[in-house]
C-alpha cells in the first residue's frame, strides 16, 4: 500500500491517505463544476479512519440530489476544495484528487453525473459511467 500526501494551494491544510482509496471517480455534477471551478471533480473515496489532518478548514453545506446534506471542506487561507463528506455515506470522506503531491498509479474507475458532462468531453477509457450517481 502506498501512503499518498496532500495539501492546499497555501500548504495550511495537508493530510495523509493511509490506505489506498475505495474508488476513483470522476463527477460531472454541477456543484462539482461549481466547486472545482472546472468541468468536473476528481475524487478519491477512503474511510474517513485513513485520513489524517493538519490544519484548519471551513464548511460550506450544500444539498446533495439526495436533499441529504454535503459538507464541502475547504482551506480558510487560499480557498482550496479538500474532501466533501456526505450523509449518504457516513464513515467515508471524498478527497479532491487534484490537491494530491501524487497522482501515480490512480485511474479513475467510474464517471458519475455523466449527464452533465460536456457533450465534447471524451470518456475515460475503462470507467464505467452513469448519467446520475451510482
Amino acid at each position: 500500500m502506498q501512503t499518498r500526501t496532500g495539501r492546499c494551494l497555501c500548504g495550511h491544510v495537508s493530510y495523509v491517505l493511509k490506505s489506498e482509496p475505495r474508488a476513483v471517480a470522476i463527477c460531472h455534477c454541477t456543484h462539482c463544476q461549481k466547486q472545482s471551478g472546472s468541468l468536473f471533480s476528481f475524487n478519491l473515496v477512503v474511510r474517513e479512519a485513513d485520513y489524517e489532518q493538519s490544519g484548519e478548514t471551513k464548511v460550506y453545506v450544500d444539498k446533495g440530489d439526495s436533499g441529504r446534506p454535503v459538507y464541502r471542506h475547504f482551506c480558510e487561507k487560499c480557498g482550496s476544495g479538500i474532501l466533501a463528506k456526505t450523509a449518504l455515506a457516513p464513515g467515508k470522506v471524498v478527497v479532491k484528487g487534484g490537491t494530491l503531491d501524487n497522482l501515480d498509479g490512480l485511474q479513475p474507475n467510474s464517471e458519475i453525473y455523466t449527464d452533465h458532462a460536456a457533450q465534447w468531453l471524451v470518456p475515460v477509457a475503462g470507467a464505467a459511467r452513469f448519467p446520475q450517481n451510482y
